[in-house]
């Protein structure tokens, strides 16, 4: 975490998929996002899928959160309404300040450029946390993470950082 965000634009991550039927083998949302990542510049530090639940999930964000490597987590999936999401209850506490645009610009995006009015049901969230980092909560899909990194995460990556560890 010695990069200084107000000129250099490289950053590490952890990606995390939460899911009940995906695995590091089927996960193709995951596999997308550290791929988007590495053709940017960035760096993979952690990779894990974990199924939805809240002691799971909590657990390896907890333990990524002391890695001081990690400059953001991004988590995709269980971020709907059915009953097993649970990433947003999962995640909301651990944010020391919400970003609400970030849910905002992904869900207006997703309504005009992706899914419709399905948009609606996304609760993806995004802030930051504990250690000057971010994290950021998406859907499952490979069109949703393919849309969150493309047109939010990547061009305010840098920027977000920098604001954070002023």
């Amino acid at each position: 975490m010695s990069v200084d965000f107000g000129k250099e634009t490289s950053f590490s991550a952890g990606v995390l998929t939460v899911s009940d039927t995906r695995t590091v083998e089927t996960d193709k949302s995951g596999t997308h996002i550290q791929a988007l990542l590495k053709e940017n510049g960035h760096q993979i530090v952690h990779y894990d899928v974990v199924p939805d639940e809240q002691k799971a999930v909590g657990a390896v964000i907890e333990n990524w959160l002391e890695d001081e490597q990690i400059d953001m987590i991004i988590v995709t999936g269980g971020t709907g309404i059915a009953p097993r999401d649970i990433t947003i209850e999962t995640v909301k506490p651990m944010l020391q300040k919400e970003i609400p645009g970030f849910g905002e610009f992904f869900r207006y995006l997703s309504l005009t450029e992706d899914i419709g009015t399905k948009a609606m049901l996304s609760r993806a969230v995004a802030g930051t946390v504990k250690g000057g980092k971010l994290l950021f909560a998406l859907p499952g899909s490979r069109g949703a993470v393919d849309l969150a990194v493309r047109k939010l995460i990547l061009p305010e990556a840098a920027h977000l950082l920098h604001e954070v560890r002023k």
